[in-house]
């Protein structure tokens, strides 16, 4: 069930841990920092985490007004949850967060990887050249499909399909996540299945490899 623990300490560290510090709450943010989810997203984007453990964070975190939840206009109509001008103000804390924990090991145990973590680091940690022709790339990731655009330096990523696409790539967020790290392996993930691609692959290839 939620909860109303609090540190009772007046620092404003510890009044935003009050808000923000139970478990999973700030994966929820991050999994709403591209846009707004239904609660199935959620669910899939966090198996570790049953269902009433999403939705009591989710309640806090609506109850704080770091998110709020409203339906889509037709012919969409389902209810989708979404940071607050305020919630959104937790970007560059969860991004800077993110960065500091590159240098933690992997747990030893196996591991998941949501679409919109691999998204962030492709996001965060492209390198663009700012005279490069702008490109629109369609990704697919675990049937959930996102636009991915490099204009004037910048990576800009948001939920659904693109209106045209010079590149289009089919894969998993960890293989997707394995190619930022190695973009040498795409010809290899092509040829095993791995990965499905259409349209200009020099340009697929150029945004995996402008990841540093």
């Amino acid at each position: 069930m939620p909860t109303s623990r609090s540190y009772g300490d007046a620092c404003g560290i510890a009044r935003a841990l009050d808000v923000i510090g139970e478990r999973w709450a700030l994966l929820v943010v991050r999994e709403l920092l591209l846009g707004p989810q239904r609660f199935s997203d959620l669910r899939r984007a966090l198996p570790g985490a049953s269902s009433n453990l999403v939705a009591d964070r989710l309640r806090e975190l609506d109850s704080h007004g770091v998110i709020r939840r409203h339906r889509l206009t037709p012919p969409a109509s389902s209810w989708v949850y979404e940071l607050t001008d305020w919630g959104r103000e937790l970007e560059p804390i969860v991004l800077a967060l993110g960065t500091w924990g590159l240098h933690v090991p992997l747990p030893p145990t196996s591991t998941t990887l949501s679409a919109t973590s691999v998204l962030i680091f492709l996001r965060t940690r492209a390198r663009i050249d700012p005279t490069a022709p702008a490109t629109t790339h369609r990704l697919e990731l675990d049937d959930r499909v996102w636009t991915v655009q490099t204009t004037a330096g910048q990576v800009l990523v948001q939920s659904g399909e693109p209106t045209r696409a010079d590149a289009s790539l089919r894969t998993t967020p960890k293989t997707l996540n394995a190619l930022l790290e190695d973009p040498a392996a795409l010809d290899t993930a092509i040829a095993d299945g791995s990965a499905t691609i259409a349209g200009d692959l020099s340009a697929l290839r150029r945004l995996l490899r402008s990841v540093h």
